[in-house]
C-alpha cells in the first residue's frame, strides 16, 4: 500500500545568533513512513527530536522559529515543505490534526472548552452552532468527560489535567481527520480512561481509515497499540521496524537499555516516625453550570472533595491515585490552602502542631517552604519571562535564604541534583523540552528543602530512561534529608516502586487506603482491583485486533 505519509531524510537546524554559534541542527536524516490506518510510534527520551520532527509535519516551527530544513514529507504524494503557510492553515486540523503533549497551554485559558471544541466543526464541517454544541457533547462524552453539559460552559482551569486532555482529543478528533498525530495523548490520563482512550483512537481509526503517529515514552502502550515503532535518540532514527521484533529482538544499544527502564518493584518498605500531617473531614465543593445560553444555564454543585479524611506518616511516602478528575489534586491544594475548603488539617512541627486551616494568608506564607508541590503542567507553572536561574532561586529570596552570590549556588546544585548542566541556569522555559521543564520544576522545589513534598504527576513528561532517573533521585534526596512525600499519579507502575502507603480516589472520596504492599497485593474494592487490573494488563496482545 501506498504510504500516507513519508519523511524522507528530514533535517532540521535552528538558526541561533553568532554568538551561540551560528545553528544547531536537531534532526539527523530522519526518515519513516505510515500507511493508511496503520500505527506508527515514535519513542525516545526528551529532547530527543520527536516532538519536533511532529511539528515540522505541520510545519508549526515555521512561524515561531528561524529554522533551515531540508529532506521531503510527502502528505498524500505533495511535499508539505514546499506549501505556503496559507495552503498549510486548511491542512491543519482538518487533514492533519494533532494532539499537543501539554493540554493547559494549547487549550485557551478565556475561551470555555465549549467554544473552542466548535470552532473546528462550524469552520471546517460547516455545521450550525446546535448541531455543533451537540456534536461537542457526543464528543466529550466518548472521551471519557462525565456530565459534557456542564464541562462545554467550564473554562480550562476549572478541568484537571486528564479532563483537559481528553478535550484536546475530542477536538483533534472532531474533523475526522486523515492523518492523526498524538503527542502524548494518555500523558495525563489514569489507566482505566487510557484504556479507554486508545480503544477510541482505535474504533475512528478503524471507521475513518485514519493513520495515528503516536509520540509516546509509555513503551506497554507501545506494545498495545502500534504495529510499527521507530526508537529516536539525539536526533536520530536509530532503530526501525515492526513493534513485535523490536521488543523481542532489540538490537541497538539505546533500545535495549530504553526497555529496560521500566519502573521496578519498591523493596525498602519506610514505616514512618509519627504522623507528620492528619486531614480531618476535608471537603471542597464548585459550581457549575450547564446550558448553550446566558438565559438557560442551569448551575450543579460539584462535591470535588467530599469528607475525606487521612494521615500523612514522617518521612515516607503516600500515594494517592484514581481518576483524573477523583480529587486528587483539589486535595493536594486544600492541604496547602491554595483553594477554599471545609475541615482540619493538622501539621505537626515537632514541638507544636498547627492546624492550617485556621491560619490567615499571612500566618501561611513562612510555612510554604516547609510544603512544597511539584505541578502537573511544567510550563504553565514556569513563568515564561523569568530565566532558570530566576525560577528556582525565587523561593529562596522570598524567604530571605542566603547572599546573592550563596543562591546562585544553591541553584547550580540544585540543577546538577536533578541532572540538568549548571550553565542551564541563564536559559528560559520555553529552551526545554516538556521532561526538562518537569526536572526545573523539582529543583525549584527541592531548592528550600522542605519538610513535606507534594508531587503532582512529577513522572508524567518524562520518558522511561528519566523517569527511572527521577524516581532514584527522589528515593535519593528522601533518604538524604528526610522528606516525607505525597505523590499523586495514574502510573501506578510509577507508585508501586515508590510508596509506602496508599490511598485510591473515586468521585472525590477514598474508597481504600493503607499499606502499599497489602493493596497491591490484595486490593479489596471493585474500584480498586478494577484499577490495578486495568494498569497491570500484560501488553502481549494489541488492545483490539485491528483489520487489514
Amino acid at each position: 500500500m501506498k504510504p500516507l505519509l513519508t519523511i524522507d531524510s528530514l533535517n532540521l537546524a535552528f538558526r541561533l545568533d553568532q554568538e551561540a554559534g551560528g545553528r544547531k541542527t536537531v534532526l539527523h536524516d530522519v526518515s519513516l513512513r505510515i500507511r493508511r490506518g496503520e500505527t506508527h510510534a515514535l519513542v525516545g527520551e526528551s529532547g530527543s527530536g520527536k516532538s519536533v520532527t511532529a511539528m515540522s509535519i505541520l510545519r508549526l516551527l515555521d512561524e515561531v522559529s528561524r529554522i533551515e530544513a531540508s529532506g521531503r514529507i510527502l502528505f498524500q504524494g505533495q511535499d508539505l515543505l514546499q506549501k505556503s503557510l496559507q495552503a498549510m492553515r486548511k491542512i491543519r486540523g482538518n487533514e492533519i490534526a494533532m494532539i499537543f503533549q501539554e493540554p493547559m497551554t494549547a487549550l485557551n485559558p478565556v475561551y470555555t472548552i465549549g467554544s473552542q471544541l466548535l470552532e473546528p466543526l462550524l469552520l471546517h464541517r460547516q455545521m450550525t452552532k446546535a448541531e455543533a454544541w451537540e456534536q461537542g457533547m457526543q464528543l466529550l462524552t466518548r472521551c471519557g468527560i462525565r456530565e459534557p453539559e456542564y464541562r462545554m460552559n467550564a473554562y480550562p482551569h476549572q478541568l484537571s489535567g486528564g479532563q483537559r486532555q481528553r478535550v484536546m482529543i475530542a477536538m483533534a478528533l472532531a474533523c475526522r481527520p486523515q492523518l492523526l498525530i498524538a503527542d502524548e495523548p494518555t500523558t495525563a490520563l489514569d489507566v482505566t480512561i487510557q484504556q479507554q482512550i486508545l480503544e477510541l483512537i482505535m474504533d475512528i481509526q478503524q471507521e475513518y481509515h485514519m493513520a495515528v503517529l503516536l509520540i509516546t515514552h509509555d513503551l506497554p502502550m507501545v506494545r498495545q497499540i502500534a504495529e510499527t515503532v521507530s526508537i529516536m535518540y539525539q536526533g536520530r532514527i536509530v532503530e526501525q521496524g515492526a513493534t513485535e521484533k523490536i521488543f523481542h529482538n532489540p538490537e541497538d544499544p539505546y533500545t535495549i537499555h530504553l526497555l529496560k527502564s521500566l519502573p521496578h518493584e519498591h523493596k525498602k518498605v519506610r514505616s514512618g516516625s509519627g504522623d507528620l500531617i492528619e486531614l480531618k473531614n476535608i471537603r471542597c465543593r464548585f459550581t457549575l453550570s450547564k446550558g448553550n445560553g446566558f438565559f438557560k444555564q442551569k448551575k450543579t454543585i460539584l462535591k470535588a472533595v467530599d469528607n475525606v479524611s487521612l494521615t500523612v506518616k514522617k518521612g515516607a511516602t503516600l500515594g494517592i491515585v484514581g481518576e483524573s478528575g477523583s480529587g486528587k489534586s483539589t486535595l493536594a491544594m486544600c492541604l496547602l490552602k491554595l483553594t477554599d475548603f471545609q475541615g482540619r488539617i493538622l501539621y505537626n512541627r515537632g514541638t507544636t502542631v498547627v492546624d492550617l486551616a485556621e491560619l490567615s494568608g499571612s500566618a501561611m506564607r513562612p510555612l510554604r517552604k516547609e510544603l512544597q508541590i511539584i505541578f502537573q503542567d511544567p510550563f504553565s507553572s514556569l513563568s515564561p519571562r523569568l530565566s532558570v536561574e530566576q525560577i528556582i532561586g525565587e523561593g529562596l529570596k522570598v524567604h530571605g535564604i542566603g547572599s546573592k552570590k550563596e543562591r546562585q549556588r544553591k541553584v547550580a546544585e540544585a540543577l546538577e541534583e536533578v541532572e540538568l548542566e549548571p550553565d542551564m541556569a541563564a536559559r528560559f522555559p520555553h529552551e526545554f523540552s516538556g521532561g526538562q521543564r518537569q526536572r526545573i520544576a523539582i529543583a525549584r522545589a527541592i531548592v528550600l528543602r522542605p519538610v513535606l513534598l507534594i508531587l503532582d504527576e512529577p513522572t508524567s513528561a518524562l520518558d522511561m530512561t528519566i523517569q527511572a532517573q527521577v524516581i532514584e533521585l527522589l528515593k535519593n534526596l528522601q533518604q538524604s534529608h528526610g522528606m516525607t512525600y505525597i505523590f499523586i499519579t495514574h502510573d501506578l507502575r510509577v507508585i508501586r516502586s515508590l510508596a509506602d502507603e496508599l490511598a485510591v480516589m473515586q468521585h472525590g472520596q477514598i474508597v481504600e487506603q493503607g499499606s502499599a504492599d497489602r493493596l497491591f497485593t490484595t486490593p479489596e474494592h471493585p474500584y480498586t482491583q478494577k484499577l490495578f487490573q486495568a494498569a497491570f494488563l500484560k501488553a502481549d496482545k494489541p488492545v483490539r485486533q485491528k483489520s487489514a
